[in-house]
Formats: C-alpha cells, structure tokens, sequence
C-alpha cells in the first residue's frame, strides 16, 4: 500500500540534496559553490545531532511507534544511513572532481604535504612550533591511560606508534583544537589542511617512538538534550546547565572516518567509543569536517563571489525629513518589507532606532529569537536591534523583551544577549513554560495629539542583521489599531498569566491558528474548483493539515505549494492530490518567509508570519500571523507568488515522491528578478505580478557534449572553433520557435560539425552574458556519435576530439569547463 506520507527525515535529506546540487551548478561563482558544499556539511552535522539522535534514543529506548508514513524508527536509520553515504559520496566527488580543480584555476590550491616545496615546509613548520604545538595535548590509550572523552563534532588524529626498544605498539589520540583554522596558508593561494601540518610533526609530540600511521576521525553527539521547565526554577541557570551538560555527556550519534584508515584501528575506536551499530560509523573517501570549507569561501576573493547587493529603500520610508518621523509615513499606510531586497537597515532596524530615540516613545515590546553574534561587527549602526534596545532603556523607556533561550544551537549567543540586556534595564522575560517563543513581533506605544497610538512590526524572519542580508522574509510596519491591540494582549500571554485564546486580526498558535487554517482550507474545497489555496512556506509536515489539504483537492480546489524544506505531501497521487503543486525554489538567499494566500481575486485572504505548517509551530510554540488587508501589499504579495512560482532557473518540482529540476523556458531567476523589482520599487514604480513576469532580454539556446569511443576504447569529446569569437567550446544553437530543446540540441550538432548524434542524459544548463550583450541560457545533453563529416561553415571553423582531461585545457570558458567536470568520475 502507498503511503500517504513522505518520511519527515528522508524530505530533510532531499532538502540537502537540492541544496548541494548548487555546488554542482556551473553557473556559479567558484567560491559560491563551495559555501553551498559547506552548508550542507553544517546542515547534516545538525541533524545527526537533532534528528538522528531521536531516533537512536527511540530504538535504544525500545519505541515501536511508526511514524506518519508508517517506518519504525530502525527503517528510518537504515534509510538515512543509505542516504547519507550517497550524499557523503557526491559532496567528496564535486570537492575533488570539479571545486578543487576550478579553485586552481583561480590561484587557490588546497594542497597535501607531500606537495610543498622546501620554503613552504619551513614556514609551516615555524608556525606549528610558534602556534599549534603549544596547543596539542597527546592523550594515550593504555591501561594506566582510559580510552578519552571524545567531544562532538571535534576532529581528531588516531595516532599508531612504536617503541623501538619493546617493540610494542600503542596508539594515541590528539585532539585538533577548534580554535585552529581548518586550513593553513603556506604560501600565498595554498592551503594546506591542518590535519596534514600536524600529521607531518607527530615526530615532536612523540619523541623516541616511531610513528607507525596516523588516520583522520570525527565524532557527532547528541544535541536533542531537553530542560525540565516545569522543574527549574530560573530558566536562565537550566539552560546553561543544560549546555554544559551537552558539551559533556552527550550521546555518541556518529563516527566519521577516512577511508584509509586500517580496519583494526577503526575496530579499536568503535569498541572504546562503545558503538554497538555499524550504522553508526561512516568511512570517508575525502576531506572530513567540510563545514570547514567556510575558511575558502571567506577568501578575499570577491569576483570569485556573487556580485555584491545593496538592499534598496522604498520609497514610503525614505527622505524622511523636518518634523516628519518614520511612524508618520507608518500611520499613513501599511509598508511591506521584503528582505534582503529592501533594506533591514532603513526598515525594522530603523522601527526600533526611532522609538529608541523618539520622546514621544513610551514603551517598547520585543521578542528575539535568533540574534546575531555580539562579537559580529555587522551589529553596529541602525542595524544593531539589541543596541538600540539598550539605548530606549536607558534614556527611561519601559523595554520588554522577550529572550528565546531555547532556539538550539543560539542557546548560547542569546543567553549573552539576555545578560546584556538585564545590566541595561531592560525587563527580560525567558517565554512561557512549556512552549517556545517563535513569534517575530515587535510593538511601540507612542504618545501623540490625540492619545496613545501602537506601531506594530511582524515579520517572518529573525531580528538578526545578518540572517537579514541572506534569509528572504517578509515583515509588515502596521499602525492598525486591531494589530496593536492584539500584540498588547500576546505581550500579555508572554510576560504574565494570561491565557488569551482569541484575537481580533491575529492567528496566534498554540490556541488559534490551527483551527484558523484549517477553516480556511474547508472554505476553499467547499467552492470546489472554484476554490484556490495558495502557500509558500519552509516546512509542510503536520498530517492533519496535509489531510485537510487532500480533501480540498478531491473536491477540485486547485492547491500551489512552495515548499523550500521539509515536505511531507505527495502531490499529484490520483486518488489522493491530483490538483496538488510542490515547488521549491533553491538559490543565493535562503527562502524563509511564510505566505498563506486563500481564495483568489478581491476576496482573497492572505496572512504572513513566522509558522511552518508542523506539529511544532502549532502545537508546542507561540506563533503569530498577521493578515494582509491593504491592497497596495496583497499586491505586491500576489507578485511575490507569480514569481516564485514562474522561476524556471532555481526551481524544483515534486513528483510524487521525487523532486525533479524544472527545466528551463522563460529563464526566470527568482532572486535576479527580486533585485530588479526592487530597484525599480525605490524609483516609484507600483507592483504588477503580470509585468514581473516578463523575460523579454533572453535568448534560450540547447547544445551537447558529444562523445565517441576510439579503436582502443577510449573516450573522445567533441570540441568547436568559433571564428566570430575565437574561443573553443560545445557545439550549441538557438531554439527556434515551436521546436523542443533536445530537438534544437541534437539539430546544432549536426548543423555546425556534420556529427549525427544519439541523445542521452540532460548535464545542466549554462547561463551567460555574451560579448554583444544579450543574455543566454543553454540547456546541454550527453550525447553519443554516429558518424558523420565535418565541413568548415560561417558558425564553426574547425572541430576538435580529445580527452577529456584535455579539453579542459583547450576549452576558453570556465562555465564549459566546470559542466564537462560535473561529467567526470574521481580519477
């Protein structure tokens, strides 16, 4: 019987999977794909630690429970554990087949040992006597020595030594501080992993034994530990308890080794760390740790980067001027932010400076869930919310805000924000017992001419500077008396006793927002086909709401879901989701705002927030969203949604059970078409989702890397000389009008090399300005020869079959290179 569910924790890895296909994307900027590479290393590393490590408690717990798709918590293992070996192996593959490569074509080499010249060992050797050695504490493993604590996600070296004298081997372990870089530079545009450095002086840490092997291991434990609220009586010191308790006595999850490794010390590491499961241990044909790749891509190597964006301002909150304040233009009418295209600076950073500073100003009501860093210098200016809240404290303000203590992997950070803001003045508030504190609002009580006045801010993204330069959100600056009103009563339920179940505009979880949903969706199936639902969110996981969803699209209301994470619906099952859509849009910025959009033309119904539809955000968090009602922001909501959902450059669309890359036709690019929108938004023009649509400035072309095989078995590709631009490439052509891509590809093949081909697998699509100018995407296919003669014509004036290893020498342009890498196998 088919499920009626995806697997929650296979949807998380398919997630992974369609952020590291970025990494593969020849499009890109080197460096931008190796940040992709290490954010899915930092992504697996969390859910291990969160997610895997539920499950190994459930079964060591002995829990049968199946979950909504109906595995037991042992299936899931096998299947996550299949599923991240194919991950672990692609990641190694792009790093080493197509990154490292392209990275030295650039100047950036990330050497071995064994590659270093003479000067460069010296260096490094200095380094590590003046830097690092000073650091390395070598723990033996012997009788008199127990086996040591291994800490999560450190890296490690499992020493083999000799005495000379006995002849007796032992083995040690040397930890890798995490103070130190992942890699060190010895000399300028070489890298050399630290591992490597380290493993070149054991000498020094071990002298009079002979170093017989050193081998590279990794260890994640379980971060998924819970405080007891009910029990504690300040949540401030059970947090902290907490963390260190975390840091200390955390359940091993997973052993990363490196493949070569010999198995008898692999058996010695599993029977000290007491793995009993060989599910748990994973063998690495690459680098371990590659969340370290963040030291590459943190090079001062812009024009290896994404071009630098400058958020606008639009025009309702800038050149304000003379007596005239931010909350003047505020009272006139509603302001929609959209970040990182608007401005978080000119926007919420400049809300909550102005009721900072403003006299009139008499109180100001806050949540904070994830912040930024207090080292990071980002926070300073306008942007730097928490200074700004310090400041209204100080000048005699009435500031409240509320300190989420349980947003993990923050707990930290944010617990340093809390002790700050108490020496402040501020009145801080660590959320409600039993439920954590996800809503992003924010409330100002201004005393004007006429009486008190609230100006309110929900968003759905965090008050952090620099989530807001990378996370798309959106947020609304509201003076409606029913909003204020509303964020004074949760304030309420936040700091005090109450237990407001109902409010006038608001959708509020744990009390409301569920039923509010779900009446939503009955009254769209109860217009059958003339209903319509519409939603962009991270996560789609709660199976009452997925059965709501089911029931709408049997009575024919058509349902379009953009889904950038967890997705736990099967869309188009007959039977079950025929008049389902699933997107999802992967790209530059992180796709984080929360739409839900009922109905269709003037009575449609819209609310943004900070909830994802799942059992957590409903059930065991306090959430908020808020209604858009002015007409001018439903607009350019509706706008916001044609886009994402025309995007034909970043997208992906579930089939059933696979998500498939939406092949290119207009060549939209949602983020590039956002910048745009904006820049024209800050000049005056008005939205118009129908305008936004239009992609007037691209010219769509196909082509092919064709091959054939020589007498003795070797593979040849096919390469072109174009005169007009002297530069050697794949054979490629317009699309012309009517004509399918593979048609067109196979066409130009044959039309400028006389080369008859067989198509095979799509390879990816190239994306490039040419030299007059005009924007162009070509889409490329794998393809066999059947023969055929060349004939010198206008387009091409000679051809070339070589190697591959080769043509990456001959070909003129890095996009070409790094598609024919992505077709190439580790050596």
């Amino acid at each position: 019987m088919t499920p009626t569910y995806h697997n929650r924790e296979l949807s998380v890895l398919d997630f992974q999977e369609r952020v590291l296909a970025l990494s593969e994307d020849p499009n890109l900027p080197i460096l931008e794909r190796v940040k992709f590479v290490a954010i899915v290393g930092h992504n697996l590393d969390e859910f291990f630690q969160v997610r895997v490590a539920g499950l190994r408690e459930q079964v060591a717990t002995g829990v049968m429970k199946h979950s909504p798709d109906g595995m037991l918590p042992d299936e899931q293992l096998d299947a996550i554990h299949d599923r991240v070996r194919h991950i672990d192996a692609r990641m190694n593959r792009v790093v080493e087949v197509e990154l490292l490569p392209s990275l030295r074509e650039h100047d950036i080499h990330v050497v071995e040992w064994e590659e270093l010249g003479t000067e460069e060992r010296k260096h490094l050797s200095a380094q590590f006597s003046d830097e690092i050695y000073p650091v390395l504490t070598p723990l033996a493993v012997d009788p008199a020595h127990p086996f040591p604590y291994i800490s999560n996600l450190s890296m490690n070296l499992a020493v083999t030594v000799r005495d000379p004298r006995s002849e007796v081997d032992q083995f040690a372990r040397i930890k890798i501080p995490p103070l130190l870089p992942r890699f060190l530079s010895s000399s300028e545009g070489r890298l050399v992993p630290v591992e490597q450095v380290i493993g070149a002086h054991l000498d020094d840490l071990f002298p009079g034994l002979e170093v017989t092997g050193h081998h590279v291991f990794r260890v994640s434990r379980s971060a998924d530990q819970a405080v007891e609220e009910d029990e504690a009586e300040d949540l401030l010191e059970a947090m902290e308890a907490l963390l260190q308790s975390r840091h200390r006595f955390s359940r091993l999850i997973r052993l990363e080794v490196e493949n070569s490794m010999p198995e008898q010390v692999v058996q010695l590491l599993i029977t000290e760390m007491g793995i009993t499961d060989e599910r748990e241990v994973y063998r690495q044909h690459g680098l371990l740790n590659l969340e370290g790749l963040w030291t590459i891509y943190g090079l001062d190597r812009p024009e290896l980067k994404d071009p630098t964006w400058a958020p606008t301002t639009q025009p309702e909150l800038a050149e304000i001027e003379g007596d005239e304040s931010l909350f003047d233009r505020i009272a006139e009418s509603d302001v929609l932010i959209h970040l990182p295209y608007d401005s978080f600076r000119t926007g919420v950073g400049a809300f909550i400076a102005a009721a900072a500073r403003d006299p009139k100003v008499l109180a100001i009501k806050q949540t904070l869930y994830r912040t930024a860093d207090p080292a990071d210098p980002a926070t300073g200016g306008e942007e730097a919310i928490v200074n700004s809240l310090v400041s209204a404290a100080r000048s005699g303000k009435q500031v409240v805000v509320l300190v989420e203590l349980k947003a993990r992997f923050d707990e930290e950070t944010n617990i340093t924000w809390a002790h700050i803001l108490e020496e402040a003045g501020v009145h801080v508030v660590y959320g409600v017992v039993g439920l954590k504190t996800h809503a992003k609002i924010a409330l100002v009580v201004r005393r004007e001419d006429d009486g008190l006045r609230r100006y309110s801010h929900i968003g759905t993204g965090n008050y952090n500077p620099k989530t807001a330069r990378l996370y798309e959100d959106l947020g609304v600056l509201t003076a409606r008396e029913e909003i204020g009103a509303d964020l004074s009563e949760l304030f309420n339920v936040l700091t005090g006793y109450a237990r407001q179940a109902e409010f006038r505009r608001l959708l509020v979880a744990p009390t409301g927002m569920r039923d509010g949903i779900i009446a939503r969706i009955q009254d769209q199936a109860a217009r059958g086909s003339e209903g319509r639902i519409t939603f962009k969110i991270n996560h789609l996981v709660d199976p009452e709401i997925i059965d709501e969803l089911y029931t709408a699209s049997a009575a024919g209301t058509k349902i379009d879901l953009t889904i950038r994470g967890i997705c736990c619906i099967r869309p188009g099952v007959p039977g079950l989701s025929e008049n389902i859509t699933v997107r999802s849009v992967i790209g530059r910025y992180l796709e984080h705002s929360r739409i839900f959009k009922f109905g269709d033309g003037d009575d449609a119904e819209c609310f943004i927030g900070s909830a994802d539809m799942m059992q957590r955000n409903l059930n065991g968090r306090l959430e908020a969203l808020v209604p858009i009602e002015d007409q001018r922001l439903m607009t350019r909501i509706e706008e916001i949604l044609a886009v994402v959902s025309a995007d034909d450059r970043l997208a992906w669309e579930l089939h059933d059970d696979q998500w498939v890359k939406i092949p290119t036709e207009a060549g939209l690019n949602s983020h590039l078409r956002f910048q745009s929108l904006a820049l024209t938004r800050a000049q005056g023009a008005h939205p118009d989702p129908e305008l936004a649509l239009q992609t007037p400035d691209v010219v769509l072309a196909a082509g092919g890397i064709v091959a054939r095989v020589t007498d003795k078995g070797r593979i040849r590709v096919l390469l072109i000389h174009r005169p007009e631009y002297d530069d050697w490439s794949f054979p490629k052509g317009k699309v012309d009008p009517g004509e399918t891509e593979d048609a067109a590809a196979l066409r130009e093949v044959l039309e400028e090399t006389g080369v008859e081909a067989r198509l095979g697998d799509e390879l990816g699509t190239v994306e490039y300005v040419d030299p007059n100018g005009t924007r162009k995407i070509v889409r490329y296919w794998a393809m066999d020869s059947l023969g055929g003669e060349f004939t010198p014509n206008r387009e091409v004036d000679e051809i070339k079959w070589t190697s591959r290893r080769k043509a990456l020498d001959v070909l003129s342009h890095e996009r070409d290179r790094a598609l024919l890498r992505s077709t190439m196998k580790p050596a």
